[in-house]
């Protein structure tokens, strides 16, 4: 006659595989919605046609140098001709789209002063263009 306890034998197994599925599925969903939250700045992006390879962009560039130069596209400039350039363009384009670059050795106030002036001329199309961060 067996004991009892020979019964009791067998192991218990947790099957882990539909933990691990779901699992794979919350940091899917979680990826996704991180990045989407994440984007930046909402700009209304221009919308594509069949003529719109015929259409230069009108984005304007600014890029402020390592010195404290500050270029409009790739021309040197004041800050004065920077104010009378984008006021002309402005004027002929009321939602002109303006993106900023500056090295991240200039100093914080030179910026500053290129982002007063952009709020000064009351244009809202504005992007800073930073660098991916590798790891």
């Amino acid at each position: 006659m067996k004991a009892p306890a020979d019964d009791m034998d067998e192991t218990v197994e947790i099957n882990v595989v539909p933990l691990l599925d779901l699992a794979w599925n919350l940091l899917v969903v979680f990826m996704i919605v991180v990045t989407a939250s994440v984007q930046g700045i909402n700009v209304n992006l221009p919308k594509a046609s069949a003529a719109a390879g015929k259409i230069k962009p009108s984005t304007k560039a600014i890029t402020v140098a390592s010195e404290g130069t500050i270029y409009l596209d790739s021309v040197p400039v004041t800050l004065a001709e920077l104010e009378t350039y984008l006021r002309q363009a402005k004027a002929s384009d009321p939602n002109l789209p303006v993106v900023v670059r500056g090295d991240e050795k200039v100093e914080y106030k030179s910026i500053v002063e290129v982002l007063d002036l952009l709020s000064k001329l009351e244009i809202s199309q504005l992007g800073l263009v930073t660098q991916k961060l590798v790891k």
